[in-house]
């Protein structure tokens, strides 16, 4: 029997969600149609190359574009509330950090350099919330400790904290205010790997121990199947496969996903050589009129170069958005030869 999802198991439905950047070169599509859910309580991963368009979709959900970019949805709720319908002070007041909060890429350029760490978050709660300033150190001492930070490291300025320890105070700071959804961007982005490892730990902890959902976004294949509940993969600005993550790396369907699956080891298949996709992203400059995949696939039809398909289903909750979709097993079987993918070169 197929699962039936109600409305109130979602913390957040987005359809339709389309991002232009206004530049010299042109309009920049770099999000176009991209419809998801995150439901409660899961992590919904977001993998793909560095210019796919991950941050972009953040920041559009966010309100955080700049000025030369504009941003549209056919639905963008979060819970009840529509996301592009509140003004910019209620959203800031009431969603930004209250109920959304973000973890960014870049966690040393998002800590103000001239303020101790700790004074930072107290600034974040007592912004949303009534509270003195003692109730709000309090809070911050037992975020750290979540967070696996000494207590008496508020005090500290952020060049005083190691990569890892600034990761892990704004992992602190978007907790602070029990959202119902964090939202966190690269994560694990310029740490060695022991650091890595680390983070990663702290967030499967922390997981167990909070009900927020999470919106988790890497390049990153091995983290996101680590991680993630479910999974979208991301390319061109549009989503391409989305699936429960067991599904998408046991039965893909998109020839972008196979090709991810082909560029990352496997403990499994530890002799087996590793396939990268030749080529490079689109620009995305003009409108999207093809797949945006095509010029990179070696499954490719005349059709490809000419129309975008859309989005069909394959079962429960595992969507792909490709003109071959019934033709996946044989895909599969190809796109693990390298002489595939050879030919494109």
């Amino acid at each position: 029997m197929t699962k039936v999802t109600t409305a109130d198991e979602f913390v957040l439905q987005v359809r339709g969600l389309g991002v232009r950047y206004q530049t010299s070169q042109g309009t920049v599509h770099a999000v176009s149609d991209v419809s998801f859910e995150v439901r409660k309580n899961e992590v919904f991963g977001i993998a793909g190359e560095s210019g796919c368009g991950k941050s972009t979709l953040i920041r559009a959900l966010l309100r955080l574009l700049p000025d030369n970019a504009d941003s549209a949805a056919e639905l963008a709720l979060y819970r009840d509330q529509d996301l592009y319908g509140l003004s910019d002070a209620d959203f800031r007041q009431n969603i930004l950090w209250q109920e959304i909060s973000l973890v960014p890429q870049s966690a040393m350029n998002s800590l103000n350099p001239v303020y101790r760490v700790g004074d930072q978050v107290v600034e974040a709660i007592r912004t949303h919330r009534r509270v003195s300033k003692a109730e709000a150190r309090g809070r911050v001492a037992e975020l750290f400790d979540v967070v696996g930070l000494q207590a008496d490291l508020m005090q500290s300025f952020p060049h005083e904290f190691s990569g890892g320890m600034r990761q892990r105070a704004m992992i602190a700071m978007s907790l602070a205010l029990d959202p119902g959804l964090i939202i966190m961007d690269e994560p694990t982005t310029g740490l060695d790997v022991l650091v890595q490892e680390r983070i990663l730990r702290r967030i499967r902890e922390i997981r167990s121990e909070i009900s927020s959902s999470i919106i988790l976004i890497t390049h990153d294949i091995a983290v996101i199947a680590e991680m993630s509940d479910r999974i979208a993969i991301m390319y061109g600005g549009q989503f391409m496969e989305q699936a429960n993550a067991i599904d998408l790396f046991e039965n893909p369907y998109h020839p972008y996903t196979l090709g991810l699956k082909n560029a990352f080891p496997s403990i499994r298949e530890l002799g087996s050589e590793l396939i990268s996709i030749p080529g490079s992203p689109p620009t995305l400059v003009g409108p999207v009129t093809n797949c945006p995949f095509q010029p990179r696939c070696p499954f490719h039809l005349d059709r490809c170069a000419s129309e975008n398909p859309l989005p069909i289903n394959f079962g429960e909750d595992h969507q792909v958005r490709c003109f071959r979709s019934e033709d996946a097993n044989q895909l599969r079987h190809l796109a693990a030869e390298k002489s595939t993918w050879r030919s494109l070169n």
